[in-house]
């Protein structure tokens, strides 16, 4: 029987050809996927920037209503979007997953179109008048990754289109279906060319880095492949957003209740299997209650069914690729190998189809070892015993990364105080990882540069110019 999934993989499958998508948990074929060319990418950049004068023109008010019109017709899709997120990346349809992305999208599509930036006027008096304006870029490239592929893509998307830009978009090669559905759902109410997608390889992103006429790249993804691109566009001197990796830091204060904290810090670290850059990565407990804390996560972790998205049963899923099961099936050894100490998981089974690493939670570990200053990106969490909370913030600050982190307390005030010593885009408090349309959100160190979200969003996908008489 045909369902709408079928229908809406119909629309953006080649007729012949294309790349062939597997789902994780089961090897099965999801469908295929156009690849683009270089002339292709050309092609498309050349229609977004025709297009873009067009768009820059309407009015902020017809702007806005596209992008609430856009939140509509992902609602009206919004299962058959689950339906294949869900195949192609492998998380569940339930909890923080596949249903919820969706929504996720709708709900940043309305947050932002809402958002606007007036003219600020900066001097009026006897010496003059200026005011700052925030003009349209041209033609952001955004470049996605495969953890929350949808999402991130709105990330990129609506703030770009809500100044005035029009978008070339290219989705991470391991989930590209899953991005041009939503692309495929969002082009029923824009513009035709304001947003173009070009699925393809590595060489793709790449071109789209080094085009004269993209104005700005919006990248999620990895350090490493961060650093590529900030070099490709350097002789175009684009503006850039780069939201790259994380190995969040949580502490955990002696005064915590370790029953009380202990669900919100496993969906802290394992949201997505783990497979989220702003997760909690590694976790600083006191000796005074880390045997409680350890417990109390084994409690929660054995209870999570993990197994294949559609299973409306499950709510942890496979790692997304073998790649990133090696990593995270290496660290979790590294680790035991060392001595630490498996509370739970780290023994696949390898016998079973997919791409599934067991819920791991690993104590008694060298703050040193691999498993806490790599970054796993996956199920398998490190928790590191400290004995004085100077201790545990050296620990946290002393690695390259800087995009969350979060502090664990009965004590509000207390916490603020240790979360203002943390070196982060944004430290949680008793949560990790929740972000918010509202609030800019960003990395410090090598984990990126650049805010989304808010008006500091739109900022990033504006050029400002000042008006001086």
């Amino acid at each position: 029987m045909t369902t709408r999934t079928d229908d809406l993989l119909g629309r953006i499958q080649p007729t012949e050809g294309g790349r062939e998508i597997f789902d994780p948990a089961t090897g099965e074929l999801v469908g295929r996927a156009p690849q683009a060319s270089v002339e292709d990418l050309n092609d498309a950049v050349a229609r977004a920037k025709t297009a873009q004068p067009g768009w820059a023109a309407r009015s902020n008010d017809q702007r806005r209503s596209l992008l609430h019109a856009a939140a509509d017709a992902v609602e009206a899709h919004a299962e058959e979007l689950a339906q294949l997120l869900s195949r192609e990346q492998g998380k569940p349809l339930n909890g923080p997953n596949a249903r919820f992305e969706v929504g996720a999208c709708s709900a940043w599509l309305r947050a932002t179109a809402e958002f606007s930036l007036e003219p600020e006027v900066l001097v009026d008096d006897t010496s003059g008048r200026a005011t700052l304006h925030w003009r349209p870029l041209g033609v952001v490239g955004a470049i996605g990754p495969w953890n929350w592929p949808m999402m991130i893509s709105v990330w990129q998307i609506a703030p770009s289109l809500r100044q005035g830009n029009t978008v070339v978009i290219k989705p991470s090669g391991y989930t590209p279906l899953s991005v041009l559905a939503l692309v495929e759902v969002l082009n029923t109410v824009l513009p035709e060319n304001v947003l173009i997608p070009v699925p393809g390889r590595g060489h793709v992103g790449e071109a789209l880095s080094r085009h004269p006429d993209i104005d700005k790249i919006m990248f999620t993804g990895s350090t490493a492949t961060g650093k590529s691109i900030i070099k490709a566009a350097a002789d175009t001197v684009k503006r850039l957003t780069m939201e790259l990796g994380g190995n969040d830091a949580g502490i955990v204060l002696a005064d915590a209740d370790p029953k009380a904290i202990a669900e919100d810090l496993f969906w802290g670290a394992f949201i997505n299997t783990g497979q989220t850059c702003a997760a909690l990565k590694r976790l600083y407990v006191p000796e005074s209650i880390y045997d409680q804390v350890c417990s109390a996560l084994v409690e929660v972790a054995e209870k999570m069914p993990m197994g294949p998205g559609l299973d409306e049963a499950n709510v942890l899923g496979p790692l997304q690729n073998e790649a990133q099961w090696q990593i995270v099936d290496r660290l979790v050894t590294a680790a035991r190998d060392s001595g630490a100490r498996i509370l739970t998981g780290g023994d696949p089974d390898h016998s079973r189809s997919g791409h599934f690493y067991p819920t791991t939670l690993v104590a008694d570990i060298d703050p040193q070892n691999p498993l806490v200053v790599e970054e796993q990106f996956g199920p398998a969490l490190p928790i590191v015993k400290y004995s004085t909370v100077d201790q545990a913030i050296e620990w946290a600050n002393s690695l390259n990364e800087g995009l969350g982190s979060s502090v664990w307390s009965s004590d509000l005030d207390r916490a603020e105080e240790v979360a203002s010593q943390l070196v982060a885009g944004t430290t949680w408090i008793n949560k990790h990882g929740a972000v918010d349309p509202r609030m800019p959100f960003g990395g410090a160190r090598e984990s990126g540069f650049g805010l989304e979200f808010g008006v500091e969003g739109l900022k990033e996908v504006s050029q400002p110019h000042i008006i001086s008489r």
